[in-house]
């Protein structure tokens, strides 16, 4: 696909030759004559860059340099014959991305074009490349969901929202039922089998405000914003009998389903993440002395 350039310069010859020029390379060309011409096309035409003379009747080159990087995701090259009029480096601050001097050979032209084309691209990768790096020191890369690391610093941030609009924030804990007893009969391969399908599971019913974590080995944590504890225990409901009717196939010909304990509490006013965190442990281990395979909620104090 072509790149595109938008040129902006009140100089009727100088723009229609550039043009000329970057078309024969196959360049994607518009025109404008005036910085406010050149606003007014940018809300349509969506350049790689705008190649822009400094000196313009109205608004110049730098001011206009400035409102597109403002409101546009797109490079600047700013051209000018003023030498000793504008620097380099006002350019740049200005944000932007090069600088040439009038008279210029369209082949000087057209290797400043590239060099910015390429840096975009570079930074493009790098962002993509960082962003991947982000969400992989947040993610268990076994289930897809959340990491630990990340569960705490969301609960602390969900909290101080709480306190903040004091909008309703339930959690709930999810343990596995004997699944040591299942990683040693079968292997922790399909130990680990049973892990992702359970993340899975757990994807699957929640709504788009939650976000679930694997908590520890076989633990997982829901954290539900603006819900109150009935609505959660609906969710965790619907989350524990999904897993129970789920089927594994840890040797051929054999089925093993497997069942989880629940735990579920709501946020009181002024708590920290560490009491809240442990009142909903405490409704876990009650489902697991109760018999497993249940969900038990207590109620804020």
């Amino acid at each position: 696909m072509a790149h595109s350039i938008l040129i902006v310069d009140d100089d009727t010859a100088i723009m229609e030759a550039v043009e000329e020029y970057l078309n024969i390379l196959h360049y994607d060309v518009k025109s404008a004559s005036s910085a406010d011409e050149a606003l007014k096309t940018l809300e349509s035409f969506k350049p790689d860059i705008v190649l822009t003379d400094i000196m313009m009747q109205g608004m110049d080159g730098l001011e206009l340099t400035r409102k597109i990087k403002a409101s546009f995701d797109t490079d600047v090259i700013v051209m000018t014959g003023y030498s000793a009029a504008y620097s380099y480096e006002e350019a740049i601050q200005a944000g932007a991305g090069d600088f040439i001097f009038k008279p210029f050979r369209f082949e000087e032209l057209d290797l400043r074009i590239k060099r910015v084309l390429r840096e975009a691209e570079l930074q493009k990768e790098r962002t993509l490349l960082l962003k991947e790096l982000e969400k992989l020191a947040i993610t268990d890369a076994l289930t897809g969901l959340y990491n630990s690391r990340h569960f705490f610093s969301q609960i602390k941030t969900e909290i101080k929202r709480y306190d903040r609009y004091f909008r309703a924030l339930s959690l709930l804990i999810i343990d596995i039922d004997f699944f040591k007893q299942y990683n040693d009969t079968w292997g922790h391969l399909e130990g680990d089998k049973v892990l992702m399908g359970i993340g899975q599971v757990i994807s699957s019913c929640m709504r788009s405000m939650d976000t679930a974590y694997r908590y520890g080995g076989e633990e997982f944590a829901i954290l539900l914003p603006e819900t109150k504890l009935q609505k959660a225990c609906v969710v965790g409901a619907r989350i524990k009998d999904n897993i129970s009717s789920m089927l594994f196939e840890p040797e051929p010909g054999i089925k093993k389903s497997v069942t989880v304990s629940i735990g579920a509490t709501e946020l009181k006013e002024g708590e920290d993440f560490r009491s809240f965190i442990s009142r909903t442990d405490k409704a876990l281990y009650k489902s697991k002395d109760s018999g497993r395979n249940k969900l038990t909620y207590i109620l804020p104090d």
